[in-house]
């Protein structure tokens, strides 16, 4: 059984994010980029139910910049067995992911494809269902368990009433939540022997798919500034707070 995960390049998580003077996006000039860590997960989770026998090729994925190779040998180094480079510049948006994963599906075959519920930079997730949509197959998000059982896959999910458990025939889309798994750190001979595991570039022309953004960002600007909070000596305060400054009550 093969799985496909994609992994995106992302601003690492420990660095705060800046906007650029005009508004124009976020300043990525000399800033430290990583795996997005819901993508980690997936990878974590795939290699997971390869050492446990159920999956026998995990196909790691990543689309764009070339200096995304960087992710996928993070990923081979993690555990992945083999690694596939969409190259472009042109800004992708989660559509066209997902074309292009439907494409990359259609050529590799996967049983599943497992892909983290988000990414940090843009937080849409929307890509694992636009691609289940495209492949009309089975999906199933904010997964926290994930089980193989014969030609189907067991899911188990938080919802609002407690925990949810899905039942899908291969193949499938699921994508991950932060409670699936702990990545595991990627050891210095794995760091090594991942620079010689292969590494196939294509274009999203060779895979037939058009990526031209369909949607224009107009204006990226900063958070505004939280307010400091304050301590209030007794629930009376807080009330006449409410009523009579916030006005909310």
């Amino acid at each position: 059984m093969k799985v496909l995960v994609p992994v995106k390049r992302v601003i690492d998580y420990n660095i705060k994010v800046r906007v650029k003077a005009d508004g124009s996006g976020v300043d990525l000039d000399n800033v430290k980029m990583a795996m997005n860590p819901f993508d980690e997960i997936a990878v974590e989770e795939a290699v997971r139910l390869k050492e446990a026998g159920s999956v026998t090729e995990v196909v790691a994925v990543s689309c764009g910049v070339s200096a995304c190779q960087e992710t996928l040998r993070a990923a081979l180094a993690l555990g992945a067995d083999r690694a596939v480079h969409v190259s472009t510049d042109v800004e992708l948006q989660p559509l066209a992911v997902a074309k292009i994963l439907k494409a990359l599906c259609d050529r590799e075959q996967p049983s599943l494809v497992i892909c983290g519920k988000q990414a940090i930079d843009d937080d849409s997730n929307q890509t694992g269902q636009m691609l289940a949509a495209l492949l009309d197959c089975g999906q199933a998000t904010f997964a926290s368990k994930v089980k193989l059982e014969g030609g189907a896959v067991m899911v188990t999910r938080e919802v609002d009433g407690g925990l949810e458990t899905l039942s899908l025939e291969l193949p499938a889309v699921i994508t991950t939540d932060l409670r699936l798994n702990e990545p595991r750190y990627a050891t210095l001979p794995n760091i090594m022997k991942a620079k010689k595991k292969p590494l196939d570039t294509l274009s999203p022309v060779d895979l037939g798919v058009d990526v031209a953004p369909r949607l224009k960002t107009l204006k990226v600007v900063e958070p505004a500034t939280r307010q400091a909070g304050e301590i209030l000596p007794d629930m009376a305060t807080l009330v006449s707070k409410l009523k009579n400054q916030a006005k909310v009550i």
